[in-house]
């Protein structure tokens, strides 16, 4: 069995507002990070400036302590834990330059997506093609927004692995004065809920956008936990509190957030943007966009009752008008 200490290295794979929050965080305790980012011009203008470029400016942070490539095979000898924290939809780009095993590595995933096409969750992605064993994958959940980590807002994550021996090094890890840390060994769970808040987000800004008001919000998100429920009970069924704060928290930070970029892809939904014009004037990626076409193919096989991300679904795939979808939606919910 894998054993980790206080000395087991560190790399994040990266350069988004989660990958900075999380870099932040972890330096926190006054460690060294190892940090890679595929532009070369992007790590030349973080040491320049001492920050991110682009994302989560206003932290600042000391060189000294971080140790940058872009080199993906050269972080993976260096370090004993590596964290991912990119789009779901880059994923197989960015790992398929990999030469050197993972399967001696933690694995954490940072991600909250399915993988393009395949439909797997990250953890099952590095299981199957890099052979990381189950035991030894990590996903981080919320709820948690990386602006809210610069601003040093009181935060909560959940780090979900079957070894918890594992889980308690990267939550003690994690775990600082503005981040208080659990550990769950529902992988699967709060992977498949990652997921699913995302979409809920992008129906509560569709519904936003079109003038719905909060008293219907507050029907649609307390449905929507129904049908995570209903979900995750088809596919992972296990005894879980669906009401614990990496579930039903992680959906409502998600879904009614400023921060929150799928629900901001969502409202410019609603409010008459094409899908692609949403996406051209973002600067972030809304994985729910993505995630809605994995999960509804991976319910063709499960025949869940899934109201919400079906109208998702129809509004960006079917292209059927957002205001025609979330009127029949109202009349499915309860």
């Amino acid at each position: 069995m894998m054993e980790l200490s206080e000395k087991s290295k560190i790399g994040i794979v990266g350069g988004g507002s989660w990958a900075t929050a999380i870099a932040k965080i972890l330096m926190e305790g006054g460690g060294h990070i190892n940090w890679f980012m595929r532009n070369s011009e992007k790590i030349n203008k973080f040491k320049l400036l001492r920050h991110n470029p682009r994302y989560l400016m206003e932290v600042e942070f000391d060189l000294s302590r971080i140790t940058f490539t872009d080199d993906l095979n050269r972080l993976i000898s260096t370090c004993d834990i590596l964290i991912f924290a990119i789009p779901s939809a880059y994923l197989k780009d960015v790992t398929s330059v990999i030469k050197k095993p993972l399967k001696n590595k933690v694995i954490v995933s940072a991600i909250k997506g399915l993988i393009l096409n395949d439909n797997f969750t990250i953890a099952e992605f590095f299981n199957r093609n890099y052979e990381v064993p189950c035991e030894q994958m990590v996903v981080i959940s919320g709820p948690c927004h990386a602006e809210e980590i610069a601003l040093e807002r009181l935060s909560y994550l959940t780090f979900a692995c079957q070894n918890l021996k594992i889980a308690r090094h990267l939550a003690q890890r994690f775990n600082c004065h503005y981040v208080k840390t659990s550990i769950s060994d529902d992988v699967y769970g709060t992977e498949y809920s990652a997921v699913l808040k995302n979409i809920v987000a992008i129906a509560a800004g569709i519904c936003h956008g079109l003038h719905y008001g909060d008293n219907f919000q507050a029907v649609l998100i307390s449905n929507a936990i129904q049908e995570m429920e209903r979900f995750l009970a088809a596919v992972h069924p296990i005894n879980r509190d669906i009401k614990g704060s990496a579930y039903l928290g992680d959906l409502l930070v998600t879904a009614y957030s400023q921060f929150s970029r799928n629900r901001t892809f969502g409202t410019m939904i609603g409010k008459g943007y094409s899908v692609k014009s949403a996406q051209m004037e973002m600067l972030m990626v809304a994985e729910g966009y993505y995630g809605v076409k994995g999960i509804h193919e991976i319910n063709s096989q499960h025949k869940v009752h899934m109201p919400i991300t079906e109208a998702v679904y129809n509004i960006l795939y079917d292209r059927v008008s957002p205001a025609i979808e979330i009127r029949l939606l109202t009349e499915e919910l309860r």
